[in-house]
């Protein structure tokens, strides 16, 4: 019996110094060093709600936030009005950039004291980081890159810390630089994505930049790189996009039915229809009277490339590499078929017969007066004798 109470006693007072220990650590800021010692100490008690407290945040500062969550889901089981474990949960989804979860913790600790400051200030970062974040999202969505690019920054500086939220963002952020056309700025934020950490997400948005500047090799670089680090999952996704750089940089070596309109390999049926009507009005042969030869040419390659463009199964064919012509060899690069008189039949049929007789407006004009000069010459011709001044008129 005596040796059973001097074990009991021994881990009595071993439990207490790690106990000691460990508040130690956390006032001096040596984690690691807390969470030893709170581990030590939780093998000598049942109830630890006190422990798993201190511990959990130990945890949350050394960046463990699923420890964190974890520990303080026993405590609030045992207490469910802890209010401290409420507001360092939160903080934990936080940082995970689970906002609504962490959200719903501060407000159930409001619940418990509305006036509890740590809650308090949790509730009103997120709500701030989230408005911010959803302007951004309505202005993308609305076509604002501008804009969208200055509320995600907004929201960003919120806390440059917080990384969950800062590296999907900036992903977000080079895609609006990408429908600007400001590939330069697109890559250099990518890179910076990368730079912080390699992620398939990452790599992926920056071979997406170089793809829409056009750097082929660069972008197929890029995404074989995002092959060797890719999960199972990842693979076929990573696949398509290697092989979509590969196609890209074959084809910028033939005729690029992308680059001929002028739009990235990435845009729209709407933005490839306006694209097309623009270049197609230009270089019309009937409005290029001085450059007729170089218009024809332009003229048939804009409507070759709007006719595969615009046709889905075509487009696809184009983008995996594949023919999308009889006599073409693959990728582009081949001629279609009275390709003159298709040009024009895919310009009547899209631009319609408004756009048409702007074209023809000019050469009609002159056309007309031409008829009508020659009507007046019939109908009234000029006597050339009565018309010229005698030199007795001159002199009066």
């Amino acid at each position: 019996a005596v040796k059973g109470e001097d074990v009991l006693r021994n881990q009595v007072e071993t439990c207490s110094a790690d106990i000691k220990m460990a508040q130690e650590a956390i006032f001096e800021e040596r984690w690691p060093d807390a969470v030893q010692h709170l581990e030590r100490a939780m093998h000598h008690v049942e109830q630890a709600s006190d422990l798993w407290y201190q511990r959990a945040l130990a945890l949350f500062n050394m960046g463990d936030y699923f420890g964190t969550i974890s520990d303080l889901g026993r405590v609030l089981k045992v207490h469910p009005n802890h209010i401290e474990a409420y507001e360092l949960r939160g903080r934990a989804y936080v940082r995970l950039g689970e906002h609504e979860t962490a959200i719903n913790h501060f407000r159930e600790g409001l619940k418990l004291d509305p006036e509890h400051k740590g809650c308090k200030q949790g509730h009103k970062f997120v709500k701030s980081i989230e408005k911010r974040n959803k302007r951004g999202d309505d202005a993308f969505e609305a076509g604002n890159y501008n804009d969208a690019i200055g509320y995600w920054w907004q929201a960003i500086n919120t806390d440059t810390t917080h990384l969950a939220f800062f590296r999907p963002t900036l992903l977000k952020i080079v895609k609006a630089h990408t429908k600007l056309g400001e590939h330069d700025m697109a890559i250099k934020e990518a890179q910076k994505h990368v730079d912080n950490e390699e992620t398939v997400e990452g790599l992926f948005a920056l071979g997406d930049a170089q793809l829409a500047a056009e750097m082929f090799e660069p972008a197929l670089t890029t995404f074989r790189r995002a092959s060797e680090i890719a999960t199972h999952d990842q693979e076929k996704e990573v696949n398509r996009r290697v092989k979509e750089a590969e196609v890209a940089l074959k084809q910028s070596k033939e005729k690029n039915y992308y680059k001929i309109l002028g739009v990235p390999r990435t845009a729209n049926a709407k933005e490839i229809k306006k694209a097309y009507r623009d270049l197609a009005l230009k270089w019309h042969p009937d409005k290029n009277a001085d450059n007729v030869e170089e218009a024809e040419k332009k003229f048939q390659d804009i409507g070759e490339a709007y006719e595969v463009l615009s046709d889905k199964e075509l487009r696809a064919k184009y983008d995996r590499g594949e023919p999308v012509f009889e006599n073409q060899g693959g990728g582009g690069g081949g001629h279609h078929t009275n390709a003159t008189s298709s040009s024009k039949d895919i310009f009547n049929k899209v631009a319609g017969s408004k756009a048409a007789a702007v074209v023809a407006d000019k050469d009609f004009m002159s056309a007309l007066v031409e008829k009508i000069l020659l009507l007046i010459s019939v109908l009234h011709p000029i006597n050339l004798e009565k018309s010229q001044p005698s030199s007795k008129n001159l002199l009066q």
